[in-house]
């Protein structure tokens, strides 16, 4: 396989692999919550900046852990305390919502991203300027005669494996199917003596702790973390899951191969195509909505008026 097919190749999976971490949460909340979370990216890419300021600790000081213990620990507490923020967001805010008109969830969302950003941009030290991050993965391996980047290699195997948990939480256990069971419809939940309220934390739980580990895998993919790049984290993430059909987790990863697989063929073929990127994304998702407004693997809602 030529050299540069290969890496475009490697490139595209991992780029897919973030991106649909992050449409899945899009995709659980929606179909458990019917209720799109715009502030999902901007909740996601605040793991970075809890790992990076526990790095610094651990690293630093008294305890002085060595980088990658450090960094390990770092990222399984940020992982934690994003799933929880998530959690904290919806009672708070989001659950006030839950029997309102979808618009006014929407408009909510979007105001609570634009606090999460602020408050990461105000109270993180120097936190309008981009911050350093770390690889999380170093190293090459050897892999059918290609050399693969140790970090390329994780982000994959780590994506189909949160994938194949995921599916076997919400069909093969007694918490997926109350998830589920709540998803259908609530008022015969609750009259299964399943607390509904429970189910939507626990969804919060699981689809922020899932794009706290994208955010984590762009942001070191990137070298680079900012408080900002929440906004696109989210469009993307969202952009797929709306492609693949909101509410669908196959959707979703079908949705993320195809954006990303559009982001590798503008940067390949198109003269500065990096630049272009987006606009050939946002295109895609134009044309799906206008052919296929349910997504590729959506299904037609009808409602009585």
């Amino acid at each position: 396989m030529d050299a540069l097919l290969a890496q475009y190749l490697l490139n595209w999976l991992v780029l897919a692999s973030i991106y649909a971490l992050v449409a899945l949460g899009f995709s659980l909340l929606f179909g458990v919550l019917n209720v799109i979370h715009f502030s999902h990216g901007d909740v996601s890419i605040t793991a970075p900046f809890v790992a990076l300021a526990l790095i610094q600790i651990l690293t630093g000081g008294v305890l002085g852990f060595d980088t990658v213990p450090a960094v390990v620990i770092a990222c399984l507490i940020a992982i934690a305390f994003v799933g929880l923020l998530g959690v904290l967001l919806d009672w708070l805010v989001i659950r006030r919502f839950r029997n309102a008109p979808a618009m006014m969830a929407l408009v909510a969302t979007v105001a609570l991203g634009t606090v999460v950003r602020e408050l990461i941009r105000s109270f993180y030290p120097q936190g309008s300027n981009p911050k350093p991050f770390p690889a999380l993965v170093t190293g090459e391996v050897s892999l059918f005669g290609l050399i693969v980047p140790g970090f390329s290699l994780t982000v994959i195997v780590l994506c189909i494996a949160m994938v194949a948990a995921l599916f076997a939480l919400m069909r093969h256990t007694p918490l997926g199917m109350r998830i589920r069971a709540v998803a259908e419809d609530r008022n015969t939940a609750r009259l299964m003596a399943i607390n509904p309220s429970r189910m939507f934390a626990a969804t919060f739980l699981l689809a922020s702790a899932v794009g706290a580990i994208g955010g984590l895998f762009y942001a070191s993919h990137a070298g680079v973390v900012r408080f900002d790049f929440g906004i696109q984290l989210g469009l993307i993430g969202f952009s797929a899951a709306v492609i693949g059909g909101l509410g669908s987790m196959q959707g979703a990863i079908l949705g993320s191969l195809l954006i990303a697989g559009i982001e590798m063929l503008a940067q390949a073929l198109l003269a500065d195509g990096a630049s272009y990127r987006l606009v050939c994304i946002f295109v895609l998702v134009i044309c799906v909505l206008v052919f296929k407004p349910s997504g590729l693997l959506g299904k037609p809602v009808f409602e009585k008026v």
